[in-house]
């Protein structure tokens, strides 16, 4: 059975005091809840990381990046690498959101490249793959999903699955208050792992595959009951420490 996953991504939000405080409720939270069947992940941007650790590295919330460099090391001002992330404790990164594709210009190809330096160095990764408004209007979405899924199926069928995450996030959802139907999701969620079974992913069914895109506590249920949705990329509930827990529990529920 696939352990449900909720990873928070907090994107470029945060501060050291708001952060603080974020950090104290989600603990308290944390020990009051009973979510010991979901694997929770919190993703803050770099400058926050080692506050993150500082306040989570014993309630068994894993840290996570939001992204990494495609090279190993060398003259890349500004970027961090696969290896400095995990120096900085984290276990997890975030590759190919849909604002880096659509407004930093990440393409399949450097994304499968980032996806191959992250398992190079032991880190988990958690893919994001997603149609556009205009892409799903034009009946491709399917296409647009399938050359995504394609750019990394090797690199998932020699990943252990507990280390491969793929994350379906319709761009039109991400911050947008939209959100797929249950069944929009379990269609797209379904034949994600239908396309990596056909890859040659021999352990595709073993694949978790997490919904994003305004997940919220009063969805999540509903989202995390279909058989092909394995948890949620989560945005900006993730910065509600109630909501966040709340979505936790809706996957330990399901």
């Amino acid at each position: 059975m696939r352990k449900p996953m909720v990873a928070g991504n907090w994107k470029m939000n945060g501060d050291i005091v708001t952060n603080e405080h974020l950090f104290t409720a989600i603990r308290g939270g944390l020990e009051r809840a009973s979510i010991a069947q979901v694997d929770v992940v919190v993703c803050p941007p770099y400058p926050y990381l080692g506050q993150a650790a500082a306040w989570l590295n014993d309630t068994g919330v894993v840290l996570g990046a939001q992204n990494l460099c495609s090279q190993p090391n060398g003259a890349f001002t500004g970027e961090v690498s696969a290896t400095m992330l995990s120096d900085l404790g984290c276990g997890w990164v975030i590759i190919g959101h849909s604002e880096r594709r659509t407004i930093l210009g990440e393409d399949d190809e450097l994304v499968a490249r980032k996806v191959e330096i992250a398992l190079a160095e032991g880190l988990g990764v958690i893919v994001c793959v997603g149609e556009s408004l205009q892409e799903r209007d034009a009946g491709v979405t399917e296409a647009v999903l399938g050359r995504q899924v394609d750019a990394f199926c090797a690199l998932a069928g020699g990943a252990a699955a507990e280390r491969f995450v793929v994350a379906y996030e319709p761009v039109w959802a991400i911050g947008t208050g939209k959100t797929a139907s249950p069944e929009m999701a379990q269609a797209a969620h379904a034949f994600i792992r239908a396309r990596l079974a056909s890859g040659g992913v021999g352990h595709a069914a073993d694949i978790r595959i997490l919904y994003g895109g305004s997940v919220k506590a009063n969805n999540a249920s509903s989202l995390f009951g279909m058989p092909d949705i394995d948890g949620g990329l989560i945005g900006g509930a993730s910065l509600v420490a109630d909501d966040f827990l709340n979505i936790c529990r809706a996957a330990q529920a399901a």
